[in-house]
């Protein structure tokens, strides 16, 4: 690098990294020691050699970090005013949805704001960094399943999926298709961020970050030519100190730089004379940096190195860790120990052999006794000073512990302890004022939070495809009312939504809620809720121009539940209602209680005029309709009684011209059998009957005939009969609904259309 001459633009950046490395050398020092005491690496503390210590500051931070980030955070996407604005709506419930997909379906923002969380209360600093990440399907790809990686020529650049554009051919390429799209959040490790030497953040002009790219990642990215140029000779720090093989230093040190005065992105190495890559604002946030402000623990306004929590304690966690070794060397210390004389050696069994009831014998038991007995052979060490020390230890350990957690606020975090003397509201009012100092840590969490999401919904609006914006919202379980909105909500979106002051992206409670809490809220809210509709409702009625105003308060009590942003469309839509109802009543105001009383009665009477008219023509054309049934019933028996005697004519003809016929047969056969017998006298009487018989059989034939035609002439007159009666029947029936009793049939509008029988009527009411 000395050797070749730097880019002047690559060496104002590199000017700034190195100030800024210079700037936060001693934090970066400082921060690597409370690292290895929260995982209590031995002998790093604080360079004494204790063999016993008090890990405080793990205990404080696994208890601090619950008690600001207990959960997922969810998104909060509202109208900003909470105004009668649909189109607001709608396209804050369409980015509320894709947040809430982007971050329960992908781990990444989980594990982000897990790390930067506990990255503040270690050493101060949490950082978190949003991309947008499109996924291309891949097209021409050859049949070995290789990708072909051209070199970039002189004027050459790759987007931001590494695909070589020139800008000065003007041949874009076909479109490429994406095959999905989302927006991730990278956690930043504390040792990899950076950015320009400033007081306060607001101050901040230039913001980066160290990435660890591959070879191929590098080739993907930049090009072939800059991948042959470049080291390949880094790897993240601590990886090789913690079991991983030295063969992991196979990465290149990218720095990923955003200018803020240019509206720039840079990409250089620290041991490369030339630009890796430049843009123009790739994402177009509204503050253009890709990170939110990071979470601080403790800064001033003349810095922004920030003061971890555990330097604001140490000197009482040294302290502790002092006693805490001095106690165990004091609990070592509480064993009997003494002197007994040499000359009686059974005292010694005394102490390890010794039962109850057990007895051990002394030689010249005269002799022992003379010098004192026990008391005279036997001295023991005395334990009661150490006992006391070891008691005023943990009198100082508990009051050390009891200032570091005044210190660090843990001392406000109730712990389920409480006097069965206190009342319930007694111990509310102390649950209230232990999250008064808490509530400045999970507000700050919250922020963090809740400008990650900001980010990552701009990203979503600008750049993610309507398609995929549908789809993630799953668009189509929406309401039919709903859907008809969304084009507009999808423009709306388009259009940078969070500079339009019409939406507002936050994150919801990040501590854990009290279920119950949660269902005592709700009840609470019902039952205000039922009584504000059982004094509205009424006074609406008597008021109506107060109905807008009704409205109004009652989303302004909704607005203070998270369920019941769902409720906001129906209200809306009700409120525009009654807002158009009441529009119109004002254009046609009610005239006055006299005049509408006389309108009444004069349209009462005129009804009852029409009423009546309508009535008489409807029984005028009744009794049309009658006497016209009656013709045309006489019309059809007199047909009918036409057609019976002209029936009955012809099978009297039919039947006479049967009579001659066998009359004139029976002369005939009479003839005939006279003669045989007149010419043969001697015929036998056997043959004779056979004629008879024969005789006798055609007269019954043709007295049955007879009999037939007469039977079909009876039956022709008896149906005859029968059709008379029903057609004086039905005739009966038409004249009796004729003249039965009449109601008139009235409109919707009260208007008479007609009359109609009164089925049920009695017999007696038939006229």
């Amino acid at each position: 690098m000395a050797l070749e001459k730097v880019d002047s633009t690559v060496q104002k950046l590199l000017d700034n990294i190195h100030a800024y490395n210079g700037e936060f050398k001693k934090w970066e020092a400082r921060t690597t020691k409370i690292l290895r005491r929260y995982r209590d690496d031995q002998g790093t503390s604080t360079g004494m050699n204790e063999s016993a210590r008090f890990n405080i500051l793990w205990s404080n931070v696994n208890t601090l970090v619950p008690a600001v980030y207990a959960r997922l955070p969810k998104a909060d996407v509202s109208r900003r005013f909470g105004d009668n604005d649909q189109v607001g709506r709608v396209a804050s419930l369409l980015i509320e949805r894709a947040l809430d997909y982007e971050i329960e379906h992908y781990p990444d923002y989980r594990s982000a704001m897990r790390y930067a969380v506990e990255d503040r209360f270690l050493g101060g600093r949490g950082i978190a960094w949003v991309r947008y990440d499109p996924h291309i399907k891949q097209q021409n790809v050859p049949e070995d399943g290789y990708q072909i990686t051209e070199d970039i020529e002189e004027g050459e650049s790759r987007n931001a999926d590494g695909d070589i554009h020139n800008p000065t051919s003007g041949n874009e390429g076909p479109p490429e298709e994406i095959e999905y799209e989302c927006a991730p959040t990278d956690y930043v490790h504390w040792k990899d961020f950076g950015h320009t030497c400033a007081r306060t953040w607001e101050e901040v002009t230039q913001v980066w970050r160290w990435v660890y790219m591959s070879k191929d990642a590098v080739t993907e990215r930049f090009g072939k030519k800059i991948a042959k140029k470049i080291s390949f000779n880094s790897s993240p720090d601590g990886l090789t100190k913690y079991g991983q093989s030295s063969k992991t230093n196979d990465k290149a040190k990218v720095c990923e730089l955003w200018d803020k005065e240019t509206r720039k992105v840079y990409w250089v190495m620290e041991d490369y004379v030339e630009l890796l890559d430049e843009r123009d604002d790739p994402l177009e946030l509204e503050g253009f940096f890709p990170c939110a402000k990071p979470l601080y623990a403790t800064t001033t306004s003349d810095s922004l190195i920030p003061v971890p929590d555990f330097i604001l304690y140490q000197d009482q966690a040294n302290e502790l860790d002092i006693l805490t070794d001095r106690i165990d060397g004091l609990v070592k210390s509480l064993r009997v120990r003494g002197v007994y004389d040499a000359s009686q050696p059974a005292l010694q069994r005394l102490l390890t052999e010794g039962d109850n009831n057990t007895l051990i014998p002394v030689d010249k038991w005269m002799a022992f006794s003379e010098k004192g007995g026990l008391k005279g052979s036997i001295d023991l060490l005395p334990i009661d000073m150490l006992a006391s020390a070891l008691i005023n230890c943990y009198q100082a350990q508990a009051n050390i512990k009891g200032q570091i957690y005044e210190i660090t606020g843990i001392s406000d975090i109730l712990r389920g302890v409480g006097a069965a003397s206190e009342s319930a509201t007694a111990q509310q009012l102390k649950g209230q004022y232990a999250g008064l100092r808490l509530r400045a840590m999970q507000e700050s969490v919250a922020l963090f939070a809740s400008e990650l999401l900001r980010l990552k919904a701009q990203i979503i609006c600008t750049k993610f495809q309507p398609e995929t914006i549908l789809r993630l919202a799953a668009a189509e379980q929406m309401s039919q009312a709903d859907q008809q909105m969304i084009p507009q909500a999808l423009e709306l979106m388009k259009s940078s939504p969070l500079r339009s002051f019409r939406i507002q992206v936050a994150a919801d409670s990040l501590v854990q809620i009290d279920e119950n809490q949660n269902k005592q809220d709700r009840m609470e809210f019902m039952n205000a809720f039922s009584n504000f509709l059982r004094e509205a409702v009424p006074a609406g009625q008597a008021s109506p121009e107060m109905v807008p105003l009704l409205m109004d308060m009652m989303k302004f009590g909704l607005g203070g539940f998270k369920q019941g942003v769902i409720m906001e469309g129906t209200i809306d839509a009700a409120l525009q209602k009654m807002v158009e109802s009441n529009a119109q009543n004002a254009e046609n105001p009610q005239p006055d209680p006299e005049t509408v009383k006389a309108q009444a009665a004069e349209k009462t009477a005129q009804m009852k005029v029409q009423a009546e008219t309508q009535s008489q023509q409807a029984r005028a054309q009744a009794d049309m309709q009658i006497q016209q049934m009656k013709m045309q019933m006489e019309a059809q028996l007199e047909t009918q009684r036409q057609q019976h005697d002209a029936q009955l004519k012809m099978q009297e003809l039919a039947a006479k011209e049967k009579y001659e016929r066998w009359k004139t047969e029976l002369d005939a056969a009479t003839k005939i059998m006279v003669a045989r017998i007149s010419a043969n006298p001697g015929m036998d009487i056997p043959m004779i009957e056979a004629q008879q018989a024969a005789a006798d059989t055609i007269t019954k034939e043709l007295g049955d005939n007879v009999r037939m035609a007469m039977d079909q002439m009876t039956n022709a007159h008896n149906n005859m009969a029968n059709m008379h009666g029903e057609s004086m029947q039905k005739l009966h029936d038409v004249l009796r609904a004729a003249n039965s009793p009449k109601r008139i049939v009235r409109g919707p509008d009260g208007r008479a259309m007609g009359v109609e029988p009164v089925q049920d009527a009695p017999q007696g009411m038939i006229q």
